[in-house]
């Protein structure tokens, strides 16, 4: 088998509400997803989610390669990009390349991919993400009542602007979880997607915890700050989670090494093998991994075959428009199918015609703002935001 070509593609996820963090806002909740397709001599195609930038250069790495020579062809990859740098939006490509191989993988050997890994359970524990951080009180309790009818009894939620206001939202989704479960108390985790100084971060989760359980904070500080994500996990009860913008073992490592990482994550844009590599590293350190991603199927399948996986992230619960999976959700878990590969199917016809019917996004939550980590006082977030500027409250600078 040989691979012959491939091909781009965009669709979009439409969540129907807005979506975002504590950088930003997409009001009209309708996010671009891109999609590159590897074609083969033998008609096996192989389906990765991901971007596509510089991919005719990475795709020169793998053309007329044997495409069941995943983790040989991912170094090749690497190595073909290696000058430029194969960090950020490169390494989503190389990851969606990864992806398709796998899927092309999986397909030829007639098995699902979780099967084809090593897997023994078909099952993967699963946590309610609703991208929420524009959402009302009642929009917000709406959205977990959702999740929790399909099972979900642990939820993070976005936040970082005001204590009190993550305080509150956090003691609402523990309620509709709570009663969902007719009384068992839930998993909570906050999300503040890199919008704190070390200091600003010890002193919100400390607050929270207060009145709190918190399983993890995520991405408190800058994602590289191994002391800074080390002092935090010193200065609270609660997880540090953190990783799903690296791109790398090498920047890994230092976290690792620093302590600075209570539970590791990777995002479902970077790849199988990515992924399967930091699992590794990971329980070579006796730390648990999760998977971050609006469709992180192909990890889903990678984590059936790891032993330290904690739980994954679900965010929407339908696929991009043009996208059909072979997997669904019930009692709180992922449920993957047996269809070979990863269970992906696409109709590039309708992907093209919702494309063409979405504006592009000139702000949202791809922006960092000017005043994240800075802030003297706490933010208001509304839906219409784009950045993290508002009604001010109670938050207080600290430098460091």
């Amino acid at each position: 088998m040989r691979i012959t070509g491939y091909r781009t593609l965009t669709t979009v996820q439409r969540w129907g509400r807005p979506v975002g963090d504590a950088n930003g806002v997409y009001v009209d909740g309708v996010v671009p997803v891109p999609v590159v397709v590897v074609e083969t001599d033998e008609g096996i195609t192989g389906v990765g989610l991901g971007p596509h930038v510089e991919a005719e250069v990475i795709f020169a790495a793998i053309d007329g390669q044997d495409p069941r020579a995943v983790t040989a062809l991912y170094d090749r990859m690497l190595r073909h990009t290696f000058k430029a740098g194969h960090a950020g939006v490169v390494f989503g490509t190389i990851g969606a390349f990864d992806t398709a191989l796998w899927d092309i993988k999986a397909q030829a050997a007639g098995e699902p991919l979780w099967r084809l890994l090593g897997g023994n359970d078909r099952m993967v524990h699963a946590y309610a993400s609703g991208l929420d951080i524009g959402l009302t009180d009642d929009e917000l309790v709406a959205t977990y009542q959702t999740y929790a009818e399909h099972g979900l009894r642990a939820a993070k939620l976005k936040g970082g602007l005001d204590i009190e206001r993550d305080r509150h939202r956090l003691s609402l989704v523990r309620e509709v979880l709570t009663e969902a479960a007719h009384g068992t108390r839930p998993g909570l985790m906050l999300d503040a997607n890199e919008s704190w100084s070390r200091k600003q971060a010890v002193r919100h989760v400390g607050e929270l915890e207060r009145t709190l359980d918190l399983t993890w904070i995520e991405e408190p500080v800058r994602r590289w700050d191994a002391d800074g994500l080390a002092a935090v996990s010193r200065g609270v009860r609660t997880a540090v989670a953190s990783g799903e913008n690296l791109t790398g073992l090498e920047q890994f490592r230092p976290l690792i090494a620093a302590g600075g990482v209570d539970i590791v994550q990777t995002a479902a844009v970077w790849g199988v093998t990515h992924f399967l590599r930091v699992a590794a590293l990971a329980h070579a350190y006796d730390l648990p991994v999760s998977p971050i991603g609006n469709t992180p199927v192909a990890l889903l399948h990678a984590a059936t075959s790891v032993p330290n996986h904690l739980v994954s992230e679900l965010q929407d619960l339908r696929p991009p428009i043009g996208v059909a999976m072979d997997l669904h959700v019930e009692d709180g878990a992922f449920v993957l199918g047996d269809t070979p590969g990863l269970g992906i199917r696409i109709d590039e016809t309708v992907m093209t015609a919702a494309r063409q019917r979405t504006a592009h996004a000139p702000d949202g939550p791809h922006i960092r703002p000017e005043q994240a980590g800075r802030r003297l006082l706490a933010v208001t977030p509304g839906p219409c935001r784009s950045t993290a500027e508002g009604t001010f409250d109670t938050m207080e600078r600290e430098d460091r």
